[in-house]
């Protein structure tokens, strides 16, 4: 069996490694979200921290719940950084593994609430795209909410806010912009081509409410 189907089949069955990242459960990746909860991230400039409101996009946030609560995002770069614009990061770094998370993404949901500066949504790229690539806001980026570029797939839903540490995603490395995107996003490819990407150390549930 091929190493990708073979983690699929890992996937499926909830057999073999009890990695909830290498190998989540359906029942386990299906839960829901407490209604709102913290986010506290370790990142190469500093702490920032995130609060995820549920009822702003449902689905989005029990994904990042998932996500966030099983460390998915240590040593993830902010790879797309355009100054006045987004904060991307994400990805294992492993692409073998984001494969994976790519097979499993999370329905289409209305935009509640704009993407005001400071907001994080998920990235996509058309319908039921969502999996685990996310953005920070760096300005009021209103266009995002009626953004019909993804294969009519209307907005961008926002997920939570940077509740602290604004000024450390402000400082997050630019300079590359939009380039690294073209890449293969492996964790060996980002740190030779383009070493001055900052990344994330740690994240942890702070609170939830």
């Amino acid at each position: 069996m091929r190493p990708l189907l073979a983690i699929a089949a890992l996937f499926l069955t909830g057999c073999g490694s009890s990695d909830p990242i290498a190998s989540p459960s359906l029942v386990s990746l299906h839960q829901p979200a407490p209604d709102s909860f913290q986010v506290d991230m370790v990142t190469s400039e500093g702490p920032v921290s995130l609060r995820l409101y549920r009822d702003w996009s449902p689905l989005g946030v029990d994904r990042a719940y998932y996500l966030f609560k099983n460390n998915f995002y240590e040593g993830a770069r902010f790879y797309r950084v355009v100054e006045g614009f987004v904060a991307q990061f994400g990805g294992s770094g492993d692409p073998m593994l984001d494969a994976q998370w790519r097979e499993m993404p999370i329905n289409d949901e209305p935009v509640r609430t704009t993407n005001a500066r400071g907001t994080l949504a998920f990235a996509r790229a058309g319908a039921r795209t969502r999996s685990f690539t996310m953005f920070i806001n760096l300005s009021d980026n209103p266009n995002l909410d009626r953004d019909r570029s993804a294969r009519n797939v209307v907005g961008f839903p926002p997920i939570g806010r940077v509740v602290e540490g604004m000024d450390i995603v402000d400082r997050l490395f630019s300079a590359y912009a939009n380039e690294p995107m073209r890449t293969d996003l492996s964790a060996s490819t980002l740190r030779t081509a383009y070493p001055e990407l900052d990344s994330i150390a740690v994240t942890s549930i702070a609170n939830t409410w």
